[in-house]
Parts: structure tokens; C-alpha cells; sequence
């Protein structure tokens, strides 16, 4: 597998699959599966604000995120870039 740094103000999240079953106990095949829209942060851009000061992300890398359901570029299957934007929340346990 390459390895990807995302640019700027970019995440690099590897999505969280969905279960493979309803909660009925049926199983969905995967050609009726929707992608993830949640997913782990796995690298972060270097994000520069308006004076070109260096400026901290809202999430780091490890954390848990939950984006819209198109939002991103998709790398693969499981991978996708995302602006910090697109991130609607951070998932806690």
C-alpha cells in the first residue's frame, strides 16, 4: 500500500465498514451496501490560515469521524480525502 500525505487543510480517513446485517438478522448484499460515512483519521495536511500562519486541525490523527455522504474524493474502497469541512462531528465513546 502507498502511503498518502494529504495537502493542506485534507484529511486521509480509512472508512468504518457497515455491518453486513439488518437488524432482523438478514444480510445485505454488497452490491445493495452504502459506502461508510464514518471513518478513522489516518493523516492530516498541514493547514495554513489566512496571514499564512500554521494552524491546528479540530481533529487529529486516530479520531473517529463522521462525514457527509458524499462529501471527499475516494482513494479506493475504504480510503477517501476530505477537507477538515466536511467533517460533521467527531465520534466518542
Amino acid at each position: 500500500m502507498q502511503k498518502i500525505r494529504p495537502l493542506f487543510d485534507r484529511l486521509y480517513v480509512e472508512r468504518i465498514e457497515t455491518e453486513e446485517k439488518t437488524a432482523g438478522g438478514l444480510y445485505i448484499p454488497e452490491s445493495a451496501k452504502e459506502k461508510g460515512q464514518t471513518g478513522k483519521v489516518l493523516a492530516t495536511g498541514k493547514k495554513v490560515d489566512s496571514s499564512g500562519q500554521s494552524a491546528d486541525f479540530q481533529v487529529k490523527v486516530g479520531d473517529v469521524v463522521f462525514f457527509g455522504k458524499y462529501a471527499g474524493t475516494d482513494i479506493d474502497s475504504k480510503h477517501v480525502i476530505l477537507k477538515e469541512d466536511d467533517v460533521l462531528g467527531v465520534i466518542e465513546d
